[in-house]
């Protein structure tokens, strides 16, 4: 059984629905008691639902029932009350700011235990398990591109793709800012299908589209990490969505 330590915040209020959303963190602090501290502060005005230590201590601050306050402005896949809609995980890690790291082995095992146990009582697509930069790509960089998305794909929860070399060719040229053309105008149609919020119409490479472009590699393209949407950031893209798709099918049929 999953061993949760209860440590409550108040800051939390009503949902509308049950959530179908779970957006990861990372505290972005030097400790985690400080993080701990300012999610459970009333000031501060910010929570999370749970909260996982480096040494994998799993810590729940407002209930699942709850609409915790760790999103903030942002949207995924139309939705822009993500907190509304999602359950959010905090994830002790220094983050850019205070000396980036990797992830311990046994807090992200911890990660998905948390994470199986959660999706046995609300239906979470694998399409809307998102970081916070997912939703927010111009404010945040959180969980980065050291935490371990493949991993959680590969035992159920999330989406992933792994382009081959001759898919990646067949895409020609990088696409960067200040190109536009039909190039760009598929980009950024395949990024809005996926879930990021960029405006509609754009036909420029402009840094609306560069922001997402780096948030997908944070996510699911983590050796490039640079705006640049180069043959294999596209064809991740759209096997990214392929597999969503196939998901979203294989969901309907259920």
């Amino acid at each position: 059984m999953l061993s949760v330590r209860d440590e409550p915040s108040p800051n939390f209020d009503s949902r509308r629905a049950p959530p179908d959303m779970l957006v990861l963190h990372y505290t972005g602090m030097r400790t985690g008691a400080e993080a701990i501290a300012r999610l459970r502060d009333p000031a501060a005005k910010v929570s999370a639902h749970y909260v996982v230590e480096e040494d994998g201590s799993i810590l729940r601050l407002v209930p699942e029932e709850r609409r915790a306050w760790h999103a903030g402005r942002g949207s995924w896949q139309g939705e822009t009350d993500c907190n509304a809609a999602s359950i959010g995980i905090e994830i002790v890690n220094p983050g850019h700011e205070f000396g980036y790291r990797d992830f311990p082995d046994v807090q992200i095992d911890c990660v998905i235990s948390l994470i199986t146990d959660i999706r046995t009582r609300w239906t979470i697509p694998d399409a809307r398990i998102i970081g916070h930069s997912d939703l927010a790509p111009d404010r945040k960089q959180d969980p980065g591109e050291r935490f371990p998305w493949k991993k959680l794909a590969a035992v159920g929860h999330g989406l992933w793709f792994e382009p081959a070399a001759e898919r990646i060719e067949a895409l020609g040229p990088p696409l960067s800012m200040g190109a536009d053309g039909l190039g760009v105008v598929v980009l950024r149609a395949g990024l809005s299908r996926l879930g990021y919020g960029l405006t509609k119409g754009g036909l420029e490479y402009d840094d609306e589209t560069r922001l997402a472009v780096e948030a997908f590699q944070r996510h699911w393209r983590s050796s490039q990490v640079d705006g640049v949407a180069d043959g294999e950031t596209r064809a991740t893209l759209m096997g990214v969505l392929q597999v969503a798709t196939a998901e979203s099918v294989t969901g309907v049929l259920a």
